[in-house]
């Protein structure tokens, strides 16, 4: 077999495992197509300064390099296995048996499929075995084009059709019939110099499109409000099951908060505002009657994904959301429920797509990040970031310094800012919404032409002023001053 044909017939027979494998996948839950789990299989896997290394990186594109990464590296072992069984087809037969055995690996250690899910791995490799001995003897019969030709169509349809097939669940026409989501009571109305955006700073509340994401999985479970539930159970006198309708019926909450990343960075983007409408994670969790000795919500996510919070923390603060800046979530960030727990790290608290509530013990029960070496208690540290000027930007005549602090849950008193390593100077703030949400500052001042650097610190409402040094990320948040230098012309 001539090499070009030996090297497209193994390509060609990756391509119709993965399609094979990807349609089975749509009729047993998608996560179980071997594309997706094996690299589900490789986040989970992934070290944590690996991961940080990836999120500052690449940021939010991380799993898009993953995905990109994974097709490179198996397209490679494709040409090998082909290059390899120019005179037998045996070479390549035991590579597909091998990345099949990985497979099917990867999708029985998933939490978020069924027993049925391990057809998917299993008609991948028996796709790609297949395909691989067919080509082969066809390249060795004839030199006609028509096999690889059939073969390629056939392998794009079945690809397309579990991506069409995968995505039939209807999750915005069940956004759409939840309708308007009034609640009971109202979070405060926003003042109009809540932010300076018209001097650099984000808006005061983030829309859903540009809300901050980060996720665990590679794919956005896609669940239906009426197929949906909440099991609440553990510690409690009083297990029980809530339905979407029945969180709805309850009388509900809008709360304005702030969430942020532990991922984010000095003068990072992870962290925004919106409008959560829910009811109180305390409300429900005193219904259910937490035992003695309980210290931990541990919260489960439809794709497997959890997180463990201060019980004690959860039953005065946060709440099981359905719907933010006034519609129902999207699906990207939760729908049809999720946990906002403001003060906390979303790694411990920010549940999406929650389906179960387990109140437990920390020492039973270890949330997804507590094994990966991360704080078992994250409360949100102090901080704040430059907004306007740009790092490297210019600046026309009178400089106007603004930005943002958060400091949840206890609130920002003030923001300070100094030039050139001079004397901390005290910034103007926004109005102060609630202690569960960012503040925005800013200052003009008159400075010399030529070059710059600005740095802010914050300093929260009980005394505390964020340090200077600057540590890594995990587990515990980013810390730090945050510095810009920029140009006055």
């Amino acid at each position: 077999m001539k090499p070009a044909k030996a090297a497209l017939t193994g390509l060609l027979a990756l391509v119709a495992a993965l399609a094979a494998g990807h349609l089975v996948a749509a009729f047993v839950g998608l996560s179980a197509s071997p594309y997706l789990a094996v690299g589900n299989a490789a986040i989970d896997l992934t070290p944590s300064w690996l991961k940080d290394f990836a999120v500052s990186t690449f940021g939010t594109a991380d799993k898009l390099v993953l995905l990109i990464g994974m097709a490179l590296v198996l397209a490679g072992a494709a040409v090998a296995a082909g290059l390899a069984s120019r005179t037998s087809p045996a070479p390549g037969t035991l590579v597909v048996v091998l990345l099949g055995f990985v497979g099917v690996a990867a999708v029985v250690t998933r939490p978020d499929v069924g027993q049925l899910a391990v057809l998917a791995p299993v008609a991948s490799t028996a796709a790609g075995v297949y395909v691989f001995r067919f080509l082969h003897k066809e390249a060795e019969e004839s030199e006609s084009r028509r096999g690889f030709l059939v073969t390629a169509g056939l392998s794009v349809f079945a690809g397309v059709a579990g991506q069409l097939f995968g995505a039939r669940t209807d999750v915005e026409g069940s956004r759409q019939a939840v309708g308007d989501l009034t609640p009971k009571t109202r979070a405060p109305e926003i003042p109009f110099n809540a932010d300076f955006a018209k001097d650099g700073t984000p808006s005061f509340i983030t829309s859903g499109k540009d809300f901050y994401r980060i996720d665990t999985a590679l794919s956005v479970p896609r669940i239906r409000a009426e197929e949906w539930a909440l099991r609440v159970h553990g510690m409690v006198e009083r297990p029980t099951v809530l339905t979407f309708e029945e969180i709805r019926s309850r009388d509900l909450v809008e709360e304005t908060v702030t969430l942020t990343c532990v991922s984010n960075e000095v003068g990072g983007p992870y962290i925004s505002t919106a409008n959560f409408v829910g009811i109180r994670i305390g409300d429900v969790l005193r219904e259910a009657g937490v035992k003695a000795g309980a210290d931990q919500l541990f919260s489960t996510s439809d794709d497997g994904f959890t997180a463990g919070s201060p019980l004690d923390y959860v039953l005065e603060n946060g709440l099981i959301a359905i719907g933010m800046n006034g519609e129902p979530l999207p699906a990207e960030h939760g729908f049809p429920a999720r946990l906002v727990v403001p003060g906390l790290y979303g790694y411990v608290s920010a549940t999406k797509w929650v389906t179960d509530l387990n109140v437990t013990t920390f020492a039973k029960d270890q949330g997804y990040w507590i094994p990966r070496g991360w704080a078992t208690k994250a409360p949100i540290k102090t901080s704040s970031r430059i907004d306007r000027p740009k790092r490297m930007g210019k600046v026309q005549g009178k400089a106007v310094i603004a930005g943002t602090a958060w400091a949840q849950p206890k609130g920002v008193a003030k923001v300070e800012v100094r030039i050139d390593g001079g004397p901390w100077r005290e910034t103007e703030l926004g109005a102060d919404v609630s202690d569960s949400t960012w503040r925005m500052w800013k200052i003009e001042l008159d400075l010399s032409q030529g070059s710059h650097t600005v740095e802010c610190r914050a300093t929260d409402k009980s005394g505390f002023t964020q340090d200077q040094a600057r540590l890594d990320p995990v587990p515990d948040g980013a810390t730090g001053w945050h510095s810009v230098t920029f140009t006055v012309e």
